[in-house]
């Protein structure tokens, strides 16, 4: 018996270590300290180059408030993002992207449409910073005469060719090199932005172009009377600056301590929102209704636009590199893995199914650029139907789900691993549904209806951007002369 009893002990013993291995190998796969999370976030969200177009469309007064009432909405609902990861991920079964928290809580199908959605935003936002590098190239080979030329979507193909050269690279840890460096030009930038626009006239040719602006004095309003698709437009454009959540569960996962997440997250959006607030009153004062989609490209002297232009490549680059290897990792673990069952990702048959991805996504990204060529435009298309979700609409809608299912389960059975589970009442009796509403304490029933509250809110709203950014790609199209696939650039 003594025999018998050691050697269940050291197989037993055996199997925890085998355990603790394992756990030890995954976790030294996070390599994402919270420095590093401050830096992919800022890199992922910081785009201040729209928002002196985004006041020029609303306003002093309904820009400041929007931005700053939009920003607290989005930090708020990354945290609730964290405290999901923090409740549902496990080493058993780890949750490595957005889509894992909404299996969790609602469901494969809810995935399946997230996952959808989220391929969808991914390919338009490498699509517009494609758009955007090849508009600035296009000024640059424009040269200080206007007599250069370049066919536009000539300039669009030379970057496409470039990401897919660059996108090789398969983990976040080799990407966070040059988010530090994206973090500090644009930050650069902005300084060297604001000092051309405060020193140099608007751009009056790029005007005529983008808005068929007349040349004028440099008008400016506490309150822009646009029609309300071009102030909804505006809108949609400041969802768009602060977009990004739908990548935060990545950065969560390859993190070694997910807890420091809000405070990375929370310094991110202190910088981001106050850099968005500053530069945004300061371009729309000094180019009021000449104001461009992004700033430097409404910088007259070619010497200054130049200067923008060639930063702002550099940090698109490495935006666009962020956004697709996140969006091509989705694809792969979504199609390949699950669909397909294909090889995991870090093998090296998964590294020739990777090369395949890239060259499916990054052509998808170069018909979206493309298409429609305005930055404004797309821009509040994708954060109405995309970036609004992810952002606000989702996080409230899944805090909301999860915390009604754990009220609703307090009088179910004990569950065991392999069983049934022992549910007091199913979620088709009205009776499970009124606990998980009103079967809570007074501060658990707050906090559902608060989040319902403004689930549905942020659901209105995207209907509204939808409309608003809708109606205005149709008067660019009208009223512009850049068209789709065409050599005549945008600006």
């Amino acid at each position: 018996m003594a025999l018998g009893g050691s050697d269940v002990e050291g197989s037993q013993t055996e199997l925890d270590d085998a355990v603790a291995k394992d756990l030890h190998s995954r976790r030294m796969l996070r390599k994402v300290t919270a420095l590093g999370a401050f830096y992919l976030i800022t890199t992922d969200i910081l785009g201040p180059f729209n928002t002196g177009y985004v006041f020029s469309q609303v306003g002093y007064v309904p820009g400041a408030l929007c931005y700053f009432f939009l920003g607290i909405a989005a930090w708020y609902a990354g945290n609730l993002l964290s405290v999901m990861y923090l409740r549902l991920d496990s080493d058993r079964y780890p949750i490595k992207s957005y889509g894992g928290i909404v299996l969790r809580v609602l469901g494969p199908y809810a995935r399946i449409f997230n996952d959808v959605l989220m391929i969808v935003q991914l390919v338009v936002n490498c699509g517009t910073l494609i758009l955007s590098n090849a508009q600035s190239l296009e000024q640059i080979v424009l040269g200080p005469n206007g007599n250069g030329t370049l066919c536009f979507i000539v300039a669009i193909v030379i970057f496409l060719i470039v990401q897919l050269i660059l996108s090789p690279i398969r983990s976040l840890k080799g990407v966070g090199f040059f988010a530090n460096a994206a973090v500090f030009l644009n930050v650069a930038l902005v300084f060297i932005t604001i000092g051309f626009v405060s020193t140099s006239a608007p751009n009056y040719a790029a005007a005529l172009a983008s808005y068929n602006t007349p040349e004028g004095p440099v008008e400016t309003s506490a309150f822009v009377t646009l029609p309300l698709e071009s102030r909804v437009n505006g809108i949609m454009n400041m969802v768009f600056a602060y977009g990004g959540a739908m990548i935060f569960v990545d950065f969560l996962s390859e993190m070694r301590r997910p807890w420091d997440f809000w405070k990375a997250m929370s310094c991110a959006q202190l910088l981001i929102g106050g850099v968005y607030m500053m530069f945004g009153m300061v371009v729309y004062s000094q180019q009021g209704q000449f104001t461009q989609s992004l700033a430097y490209y409404g910088v007259s002297p070619y010497a200054e636009q130049t200067v923008g232009n060639v930063i702002a490549i550099i940090t698109g680059l490495i935006a666009a590199l962020l956004y697709g290897n996140i969006a091509q990792k989705l694809c792969y673990n979504t199609v390949v893995v699950r669909w397909c069952k294909g090889p995991a990702l870090m093998t090296p048959r998964g590294w020739m199914f990777w090369m395949v991805v890239n060259f499916i996504f990054w052509p998808l990204a170069f018909i979206v650029g493309a298409a429609i060529p305005q930055i404004q435009t797309i821009s509040g298309l994708i954060a109405a139907v995309c970036i609004l979700q992810f952002s606000y609409t989702f996080p409230f809608l899944l805090k909301a789900a999860l915390d009604m299912q754990l009220i609703a389960m307090r009088d179910d059975g004990k569950h065991t691993v392999g069983g049934t589970p022992q549910r007091s009442t199913s979620w088709l009796s009205p009776a499970r549904w009124t606990k998980a509403l009103f079967g809570g304490t007074m501060k658990e029933k707050l906090m559902i209806w608060g989040h319902i509250i403004l689930f549905l809110a942020s659901l209105t709203m995207a209907c509204l951007g939808m409309y608003g950014s809708g109606t205005a790609i149709k008067d660019t199209f009208e009223n512009a002369a850049a068209t789709s696939f065409g050599c005549t650039p945008p600006v």
